[in-house]
């Protein structure tokens, strides 16, 4: 051995050992593991510490086995993921923690450090990997963590109170505040349940809204000036801390009783107070929160604090959200108005307005609501919800409210707490309430007494417009009704069938008509029209153009000659231009037909043992059109007896789901299935099977029939007005069979007085009733019958009408009466040839 200058061993050099080293025994016995492996990881070279601690044999191992065969699940997926991508690119890793499956499957924590031997060409040819048992490093690591974690626990129970602050800051409304709270005692103090009552202003009482455990504590109402210890803490405004049974049983027996029953043996009642803003030096309590514990606890003064901070907290956080929710609340009643009035907008009707009013009302706003409408002999009641309140009490609010006009708000509990009448006004007359009763858990009537006005006035604005709208629906409708209802030709060489179908979903009236007149006593003119818009001006317009074509008609106009003055006329009426009219003329000596139609659709013609046409000739533009032909056409042509004529609007056939031609292909087929029907209800049963009842158009159609009906069938709808038009009908239909006069007078006045018995007594409360009328004509005698589907009230004992049926028995020989579904009165007449 070497020596320095100073006499020692140089300690650079290896010191020898007294025995021999054996390398090999070295490699099998290191205190690490050793694995030489293939670039692709399978094993081959390990030493016998590897082997000794994953309890493998040799031959297990050695090309049978890849390192990362021997890896968990999990590892398996970290060695493709990290280890072999981080080999591949820097030839070596470190100190990287993996799991080690042993042969009897439990787990080794190790490290593993491994080195990627290259050749000359640098592609991988080895890998060299050194393994050290971690499972005391594990230990020591898992020890570390659960300090940490508790320590963060420790820190966690201290920031709960900044989160619940943090929490009351965002929280908008009462609600979400009251959550917020509720949340608070568990991990602060270690309760074991809470729950929070809300001072309810509008009813004087405190109401449960949020709690951690339901069965905790009673989560009934509670009246303010209650016994109840919540509701004391409310008045007070003073902490309450209830520490022991004994303690309850000598305060509150109630509490106590309740404390047994759930195992608590502490309870606290927090008032959640704020400074309100009229008087900031007084204190409000709005609200109060209790919570408890399963056995008896003694707050320190450091938690009592914090209990008077979070109360503090939360009653600020409770203000803000009050006034938030009043905001919200004005919002939410403002959409609630505007979107009432948008929706009793879509609907004109009267009736039906107030019906979704009241279904709008209920329940979003109330429980019960309802309108009272003084319109009309009987008045208009809509209501929706329930129960109703008393009815006698109600009326004399009712009869109060239309008496001066003021609204009834006050709660009544004698009555019906809640319940509210407040007047609907229009043009500065009450002309109706609207009564409501709001649901007990919303504010009171009272406390919304600013919203429930604004809705009354809105109401009120709105029912009144729809009784505008009736008003001047009914008096289109009666306009229309009258000039659609004039007098119509009676003549034994044609009849006429007309038919017209006011549009559904309650539209206003339409500008849809129809008109038959004799020019000469030869000539027949038969028209039907259509005059753009709806309403008392479309009405108007209709009434003018049917004028002007009467007073136009002559002899020898003819159809052309009378659509050009038209067209002047038009000139002079603004509401008249681009008006439809289909126009035809008949002369009944040689029944030949002339026909025009001016931007109307074409006529339907059915002949005898031929199918039904459409006339497609004389055609020119609409009234005042500016556009195309300027000169009006018509066309002539020859009717077979037996033909029957149909003039028609484009209600009947045309469809916004289909082509026109599908249309007039439907109508032809349909018309031609009714070619033997009789001709009264011919024109109505079309309209039923081609546009039914639910209809967006107004539907009018005219049917000329050349030929006398054997058997003459009516339907009149009940209005006395109809009775002349019949006697009309009736009357032509008795001439043209040859009945002598004394009979036809006769049957005239019996079939009057049996028609307007009918509507008197059998629809008396059904002004949309129908009277079905039958006459039939033999060599001895005339048979009329008169059917109605009315509630029928013996004319003997009711009023003049009576003397009706004394009239009937004097003029006709027979007569007689049958009760069933309404009521059908059976007439006959002898006729003077075949009288002895």
């Amino acid at each position: 051995m070497a020596e320095d200058g100073g006499g020692g061993p140089e300690v650079t050099q290896d010191l020898r050992i007294p025995w021999d080293e054996d390398p090999g025994d070295l490699y099998e016995h290191a205190p690490c593991g050793y694995l030489t492996t293939l670039p692709d990881g399978t094993i081959v070279k390990v030493n016998e510490t590897f082997l000794a601690w994953t309890g493998y044999e040799r031959a297990q191992l050695i090309g049978q086995r890849r390192f990362r065969d021997l890896l968990s699940a999990g590892d398996k997926i970290y060695h493709e993921t990290h280890y072999a991508p981080l080999l591949s690119m820097q030839n070596d890793v470190h100190e990287m923690a993996f799991d080690l499956v042993r042969a009897d499957g439990r787990r080794l924590p190790v490290l593993v450090n491994s080195t990627l031997g290259r050749d000359p060409a640098g592609l991988p040819r080895v890998i060299r990997t050194m393994i050290l048992n971690a499972t005391e490093r594990r230990g020591y690591e898992k020890e570390l963590l659960a300090a940490r974690r508790g320590a963060e626990a420790s820190e966690r129970r201290v920031r709960v109170l900044q989160q619940i602050v943090a929490d009351l800051a965002a929280a908008p409304t009462e609600a979400e505040v009251a959550d917020a709270v509720v949340r608070a005692p568990g991990p602060a103090f270690g309760a074991v349940s809470a729950t929070v009552w809300l001072a309810d202003r509008d009813r004087d009482r405190l109401t449960a809204v949020a709690g951690t455990d339901s069965g905790a504590l009673s989560r009934d109402d509670i009246p303010r000036d209650s016994s109840r210890p919540i509701a004391e803490v409310a008045r007070r405004g003073d902490l309450h801390v209830i520490g022991s049974l004994q303690e309850a049983d000598e305060h509150f027996p109630e509490l106590a009783a309740t404390m047994r029953r759930t195992g608590r043996g502490t309870v606290v009642l927090l008032p959640l107070t704020a400074a309100p803003a009229e008087d900031p030096g007084a204190v409000e309590v709005l609200g109060v929160l209790c919570f408890d514990f399963a056995e008896p606890h003694e707050l320190t003064d450091s938690e009592l604090r914090v209990v008077r901070l979070l109360g503090h907290q939360a009653g600020q956080a409770l203000d803000r959200a009050r006034l938030y929710d009043d905001a919200r609340r004005r919002e939410t009643r403002a959409i609630f108005l505007a979107g009432t009035t948008r929706a009793l907008e879509m609907l004109p009707r009267l009736l039906p307005r107030a019906r979704a009013l009241v279904e709008r009302i209920v329940p979003e706003i109330a429980e019960w609501a309802a309108v009272r409408l003084q319109v009309g002999p009987a008045g208009l009641l809509a209501d929706a919800g329930g129960p109703a309140p008393d009815p006698v009490r109600l009326a004399d609010r009712v009869a109060q409210v239309l008496l001066d006009g003021e609204p009834q708000l006050t709660d009544d509990k004698d009555f019906d707490t809640g319940c509210a009448v407040l007047p609907l006004v229009a043009n500065g007359r009450v002309f109706g309430t609207l009564a409501l009763r709001m649901p007990p858990d919303r504010r009171t009537a009272a406390a919304e007494a600013g919203f429930l006005s604004d809705l009354a006035d809105r109401a009120g604005l709105a029912l009144e417009n729809a009784r505008l709208y009736e008003q001047e629906r009914a008096i289109a409708r009666t306009l229309q009704r009258s000039l659609l209802a004039a007098d119509r030709p009676s003549d034994p060489r044609f009849a006429v069938e007309t038919h017209y179908q006011a549009a559904a979903h309650d539209l206003e009236v339409g500008g849809d008509w129809y008109d038959a007149f004799l020019i000469t006593p030869d000539k027949l003119a038969v028209v039907v029209g259509d005059v753009v818009g709806r309403g008392i001006d479309a009405a108007t317009t209709m009434g003018q153009l049917r004028s002007a074509i009467r007073a136009l008609a002559s002899a020898e106009a003819g159809p052309a000659r009378l659509l050009e003055r038209l067209d002047r006329f038009v000139e002079r009426v603004e509401s008249a231009r681009m008006a439809t009219v289909a126009y035809v003329e008949v002369d009944l000596a040689s029944n030949q037909m002339v026909y025009a139609c001016a931007g109307h659709l074409p006529p339907l013609l059915a002949e005898p043992g031929a199918p039904p046409r459409y006339l497609l000739d004389g055609r020119s533009g609409a009234l005042g059109s500016r556009a195309g032909r300027q000169a009006r056409i018509e066309h002539r042509t020859q009717l077979p007896p037996g033909s029957r004529l149909l003039l028609y609007t484009d209600g009947l056939i045309e469809r916004r789901t289909r082509r026109i031609d599908a249309g007039f292909e439907v109508l032809a087929r349909t018309y031609a299935g009714k070619r033997d029907s009789p001709l009264p209800g011919l024109t109505a049963a079309l309209a039923d099977m081609l546009v039914g009842q639910e209809h967006a158009d107004d539907v009018c159609l005219l049917c000329l029939a050349l030929g006398t009906e054997r058997r003459l069938e009516r339907s009149i709808g009940a209005d006395p007005v109809q009775i002349a038009l019949l006697r009309k009908d009736l009357r032509g239909w008795l001439v043209s069979h040859g009945v002598d006069d004394d009979s036809t007078q006769a049957v005239l006045l019996a079939c009057s007085e049996a028609v307007a018995n009918a509507i008197e007594h059998g629809y008396r409360n059904d002004p949309l009733g129908v009277v079905d009328i039958v006459a039939t004509v033999s060599a001895e005698s005339v048979d009329v019958t008169v059917t109605d589907h009315g509630v029928w009230v013996s004319p003997e004992e009711d009023g003049p009408r009576g003397r009706g049926v004394q009239l009937i028995r004097q003029v006709m020989d027979q007569l007689a009466f049958e009760h069933g579904d309404g009521t059908t009165v059976t007439m006959r007449r002898i006729r003077r040839e075949a009288q002895p």
